[in-house]
């Protein structure tokens, strides 16, 4: 045994499966520097040196690392059971500690890499192509044939993971893949028929040590739930051979030279062939329990020798026990009961239970291994007694389900939301841009955030004159908006830059479907953007296909005419509603910084653009009438009064300031959309008063988003409506044309500020 005092060990992670290397190496006497960025993980409760930092976030968790080794020094670092390699190379590589190469920890995390490796070092694998558009998943179909399995190249757990057996499923399953991939790679493959193994391996002056093969047992197509795994391996032993020298083939290749591995290996008809490396020892309680318990190995205490530059101090087995770890995975629906947890924890051969549910929790049929309700872990000499322990488990674990009583709500959906928003937007409980001043990539107001301060702020200053004596009774909130039928006059704006602007816990292809399925469902319209990435539009098009081309568009003002040319010709083919251009996004620096090239746009640009398609044109962006006027000689169908929200200046007017001027002077030339500020259908009111025709709302759908979904979206929209329908009452407006000037109250000075406390720290760092 080594001398582990006054050494300090970083572990990244503070999760479930983290939690057993943690506690190693508190009994191990070194100490703990744990990073998660939920300050609640379990593991954070055990750890000397808690750090709030996502495993994720590679440059981040370098920082704090070079940060805390000035003043502790720290001695290795180490993850287990999740996929947070590169961020254990980028520290052990900045700290000069035992690890690898950052490119091999890359190449083990990333699937499109690791098969480019495999294929290069002639490892096994099977048939496979990158795929970023739906095109290329129907390109892979024509070349790979079926069946096939999709999958994001950068998520773990099998999230997003789906056999594909028909072209019918195409969309679906692309959808899905492109929900759970957070840079929005994925990979295509030929589907693999066969037994699949788990292997954990240690690594130490570039020798391999075998430390486990498991049988995986996977269940449950089109999706690939691990329902459990078994400690040791019942396949034969020429097969087994056979699945580790490839996994020892792809180690090689993958640059594992020091530390852990760990494989899924299927073992085909014609060999054993690579599902995947990586870089650290399994999750799925193998490596932490499974394992420890068959051979009497602890395989987390030799992974910390490794880390710590000592070479492992003992990998010999001292028996060959059975160990079987089974998911428990109940009916979907509301926990009602669990019962029989203790007489279970009775059970000789029992030895843990991990519970991820409580009463009242919604249980959903799992499409991914992060999704299960629990899992138990047992113990036997032989197989049989282990298989006869499992049959006693799953007769005496009760968890009884109901059916879900649908009452999804804003508060609710808010909570939700700002889980997911990562702290790029703190969900107020009023959205006026005050404690997102200056949060950009966020959801904020740029520079000092007055401009989105002012849209809201003058919003507010404008007072309605209710009416309450007369006849109306029947109030009609619905709109025809250039051939769309409205339910009332609301579009949901487009949003785009999710990994950035809303925190990188959704998709863009997630977000976008979401939001248009959500708004077609509820009776308007949503749009989807453009942005720094030249191939961002694909994905908003590709979930307003999914809709029946039920959406719209806005894109921004390239340098190159042929380019938005090129993608307005895109919206035909699949019969968008919309198609638009953000003139005011003509200096966006981060369209700069991505080499994509913007610029004002002349009146004879635009009219060209205009004349390029019979799809209605919007021009957003506009807050004078000079603008609105020539909008109008362009032949646009409709304008976007709007100063985007705040994001372009700090020193633009409020929207809701200039949209009568406006109004008046173009005398109904063009249809006018309303944006800014907007945060009730008492706000739509106003603005209709004033003389636009619909409003547009950005940030409150965002929210409806990521804490509903399209769920979210409908509860969003189904609120402004009652409110609209409401104030409508009280005004006697039977229908949306009966809403006039004269109802509303217009204060005497907009874009005064002077009740804002500019003491106050604002910015969040």
């Amino acid at each position: 045994m080594y001398n582990y005092k006054e050494k300090n060990l970083m572990i990244i992670g503070a999760g479930l499966l983290q939690v057993p290397a943690i506690q190693i190496a508190n009994e191990l006497g070194l100490k703990t520097i744990v990073t998660d960025y939920n300050d609640n993980a379990p593991g954070m409760k055990i750890a000397d040196f808690p750090i709030v930092m996502s495993t994720r976030d590679v440059d981040g968790t370098v920082r704090i690392a070079k940060e805390f080794n000035k003043k502790v020094k720290i001695d290795g670092v180490i993850t287990v059971g999740t996929d947070a390699s590169m961020t254990v190379a980028a520290v052990a590589n900045a700290l000069n500690l035992p690890g690898i190469e950052f490119k091999n920890a890359e190449a083990a995390s990333n699937k499109v890499k690791m098969r480019e490796r495999f294929a290069d070092h002639n490892v096994p694998i099977p048939k496979f192509v990158k795929c970023w558009s739906f095109l290329d998943l129907q390109n892979a179909v024509k070349n790979l044939g079926l069946p096939l399995v999709i999958k994001p190249a950068d998520n773990m757990g099998a999230r997003g993971v789906m056999k594909i057996e028909s072209e019918e499923v195409l969309e679906y399953a692309f959808t899905n893949a492109k929900t759970g991939s957070p840079s929005g790679e994925l990979i295509v493959e030929e589907y693999m028929a066969g037994p699949e193994l788990s292997i954990d391996a240690l690594v130490y002056n570039n020798e391999i040590h075998i430390t486990g093969v498991a049988d995986r047992l996977i269940e449950r197509e089109p999706y690939f739930i691990e329902i459990g795994h078994v400690m040791p391996s019942n396949l034969p032993e020429e097969l087994l051979q056979d699945g580790i020298e490839v996994f020892k083939k792809g180690i090689r290749a993958l640059g594992i030279n020091i530390g852990a591995a760990k494989g899924d290996i299927k073992i085909t008809k014609t060999g054993a062939k690579v599902g995947e490396i990586a870089a650290r020892l399994s999750g799925g309680f193998m490596s932490a329990y499974t394992y420890p318990y068959s051979s009497g190995v602890n395989l987390i205490h030799n992974a910390i020798d490794i880390a710590l530059g000592f070479p492992p101090h003992n990998l010999t087995p001292t028996r060959n026990w059975v160990s079987i770890e089974k998911a428990i995975i109940p009916q979907s629906g509301i926990v009602k009961e669990i019962s029989g947890i203790n007489e279970t924890l009775a059970i000789p051969g029992v030895k843990n239970i991990f519970l991820h549910i409580n009463e009242g929790d919604e249980i959903k049929e799992p499409t991914s291994n992060v999704e299960k309700a629990g899992n138990f872990i047992v113990l036997k000499e032989t197989r049989e007694e282990a298989l006869e322990v499992i049959r006693k488990v799953e007769q005496t674990i009760k968890i009884i389900t109901t059916k879900k009583n649908f009452t999804l709500n804003w508060n609710e959906i808010r909570h939700k939301a700002r889980e997911k928003f990562n702290r790029t937007c703190f969900v107020c409980a009023v959205c006026n841009g005050i404690e997102c001043r200056g949060k950009i990539p966020g959801v904020g107001g740029v520079g000092n955030g007055l401009s989105f301060i002012r849209n809201c702020k003058d919003m507010n200053k404008i007072l309605i004159h209710t009416k309450t004596i007369h006849n109306v009774v029947d109030v009609d909130t619905s709109i025809n908006f250039l051939g769309v039928n409205l339910s009332l006059p609301l579009i949901a704006a487009p949003v785009t830059g999710c990994d950035i602007n809303l925190g990188g816990m959704i998709s863009e292809l997630e977000y976008d479907t979401e939001l248009i399925a959500g708004c077609k469902e509820a009776g308007i319209i949503g749009f989807v953007g453009d942005g720094a990435q030249p191939t961002l539009y694909k994905t908003g098009l590709e979930a307003i296909k999914i809709s029946g081309g039920f959406g719209g568009i806005i894109y921004k003002p390239r340098a190159k005419q042929e380019d938005i040319i090129e993608r307005i010709k895109a919206c035909e083919k699949i019969g968008l509603k919309f198609v638009g251009l953000d003139v005011d996004a003509a200096a966006f620096l981060t369209m700069e910084i991505m080499g994509q090239k913007v610029e004002p746009k002349s009146t004879e640009k635009l009219k060209k653009l205009v004349e390029e398609t019979k799809i209605p044109f919007i021009i957003k962006g506009v807050m004078t009438v000079d603008d609105a006027k020539k909008a109008v000689d362009c032949g646009a169908a409709a304008i976007v009064i709007s100063n985007h929200g705040g994001r372009v200046t700090e020193n633009h007017p409020s929207s809701i300031s200039v949209l009568k001027k406006i109004t008046n002077a173009l005398k109904k030339d063009i249809k006018i959309i309303f944006d800014g500020g907007v945060r009730s259908g008492e706000d739509i009111f106003k603005a209709i008063a004033l003389g636009a025709d619909c409003v547009m709302v950005g940030r409150p759908f965002s929210t409806a988003v990521l804490g509903g979904g399209k769920e979210g979206v409908k509860v969003l929209v189904s609120q402004y409506q009652k409110e609209l329908l409401k104030i409508m009452l009280l005004t006697g407006c039977k229908d949306i044309s009966s809403i006039k000037e004269d109802m509303i109250l217009l204060p005497r000075n907009f874009n005064e500020l002077e009740d804002l406390d500019f003491t106050k720290n604002y910015f969040h760092v």
